[in-house]
């Protein structure tokens, strides 16, 4: 049975079908919701439920607390109706500016950034134009119809490659395969771009990024991004790692504090190796945001990485900080798990 869903504002209108998520709907509607994850974890996706009944599958409880929930507040990743629904969510846009299609790519390069991160660069086909937002991701097609999403480490206007970090998994088939069989000129298929983790360019407010482990790939294009455009806003970006190695682009980010003005680059180490003869700062990457900064009201947070850290930070910086809920922007990393 169809349900009928009004969004608000703009009084936009769409029909879920029965096993329809919400985000699904309006995805295939054309309307772009924000989102990330998908899965859940990160909070994009939040909106407020105003009529009409939603049931909730798995999901993090620090992205929906009991509490908003019990307010009206859902997860329309994971949110399916059953009843006709009015809702209301925020930054809504047209789906169709940039169409998620279907493509091939050629693997042109394989680079092992650290132990366990591979960067692998996909050249796009010549004849098919790929657009995409700086922070989006693809999923990585698999021939059994599995899926594995990596978000996408270059900016837009150097869009004849697709540059992704991928970190092995223990039991990860396809991570197994990155690291252990997968060769230049191979052949992937892959869905995007998806997500709406990237930079408000329409803002004035001074920007703090967080990533964490791999989460600074999407960082990475932000940035890139920024540096093209010729952004003015102050970029403070704390990058944590469990030790040196895990920053893994650490030269690069160095670099782009002399060619980025107001950019500040502070890495975080929470476990390091007695060898790596650390002198930066240590602990919990969102613990040094809240150490540096004592009001957050008038900035922006662009977060990556572990569903945990997105969960903290967000809760954190919200709760002590005075940081908007509607000023905090996250894409939260989830694994396949190794049996799919």
């Amino acid at each position: 049975m169809n349900h009928r869903i009004s969004l608000q504002p703009g009084n936009h209108q769409f029909d879920a079908e029965a096993g329809q998520t919400v985000l699904e709907a309006a995805l295939g509607a054309g309307l772009l919701l924000p989102h990330s994850c998908r899965d859940g974890a990160c909070g994009a996706c939040k909106g407020k439920v105003l009529e009409g009944e939603v049931v909730h599958g798995p999901h993090s409880e620090g992205a929906l607390p009991e509490a908003e929930r019990a307010e009206g507040y859902a997860l329309f990743c994971c949110a399916q109706p059953v009843s006709d629904l009015v809702i209301e969510a925020r930054n809504v846009s047209r789906a169709d500016d940039i169409p998620v299609r279907k493509l091939p790519c050629r693997v042109q390069r394989l680079q092992r950034l650290a132990d366990d991160v591979m960067l692998i660069d996909l050249k796009l086909p010549a004849s098919e134009a790929f657009k995409f937002r700086a922070g989006q991701y693809i999923d990585i097609l698999l021939a059994d119809g599995a899926r594995r999403s990596f978000s996408i480490a270059n900016a837009p206007h150097d869009a004849g490659h697709l540059e992704l970090h991928v970190r092995r998994i223990d039991g990860g088939r396809f991570t197994h395969h990155v690291f252990e069989a997968m060769k230049e000129k191979e052949i992937l298929r892959f869905e995007g771009p998806l997500g709406s983790f990237w930079l408000r360019e329409d803002s004035a407010r001074p920007i703090v990024m967080v990533a964490g482990g791999t989460g600074f790939a999407p960082i990475k294009g932000l940035i890139e991004h920024a540096l093209h455009i010729g952004l003015q806003r102050p970029i403070t970006l704390y990058w944590g790692a469990r030790d040196r190695a895990g920053l893994y682009l650490d030269a690069l980010t160095r670099d782009w504090e002399g060619r980025l003005p107001g950019f500040r680059y502070i890495p975080v180490l929470s476990d390091e190796k007695p060898d790596d003869a650390w002198t930066g700062r240590r602990g919990l990457v969102h613990q040094a945001v809240l150490d540096d900064f004592a009001d957050l009201s008038t900035h922006e947070i662009y977060a990556c990485g572990a569903p945990a850290m997105i969960d903290a930070a967000r809760s954190s910086f919200v709760a002590s900080r005075s940081l908007p809920e509607d000023a905090f922007f996250a894409d939260a990393f989830t694994f396949a798990q190794p049996t799919n």
